[in-house]
């Protein structure tokens, strides 16, 4: 197993009021170069949790990181003007949630982050990770 010292919590960047599905961002990423879903978790508008990378498998979500780290992206991010903003549901708050407690007991000293916080240029995840999760 590999070492796992950060989970970074993402957006897919996507509109509050759109769907963007597994299968569909699958395809985005491979567009991009990816060999599949860059991230090993994605999270639906209804809290439906999606493995979409085993955690065994480095990903590819944030440069300089991947090689120590989980990510983990809901479905959305942006306002009905393609603003960055908080549009998590409070299924995708809860599974959310649920996802980082069980990851937490399998990595206990992880520390939870936002990809704003490893690269600056970025708004993702559109809120305060960091603090939001700094109690579990």
């Amino acid at each position: 197993m590999r070492i796992i010292n950060l989970i970074v919590v993402h957006c897919s960047a996507t509109r509050g009021d759109c769907t963007l599905s597994p299968e569909d961002l699958d395809r985005l990423h491979r567009r991009r170069g990816f060999n599949g879903t860059g991230y090993h978790y994605y999270i639906c508008k209804d809290g439906t949790v999606h493995l979409t990378r085993p955690i065994e498998r480095i990903g590819a979500h944030v440069k300089g990181f991947n090689s120590n780290s989980v990510g983990i992206c809901y479905e959305g991010g942006l306002d009905s003007n393609h603003k960055p903003s908080d549009t998590r549901t409070l299924p995708q708050k809860a599974s959310l949630v649920a996802l980082l407690r069980e990851l937490k007991q399998m990595f206990p000293n992880v520390l939870v982050v936002g990809h704003h916080d490893l690269n600056p240029m970025k708004e993702c995840p559109c809120f305060d990770a960091v603090t939001e999760y700094r109690g579990l």
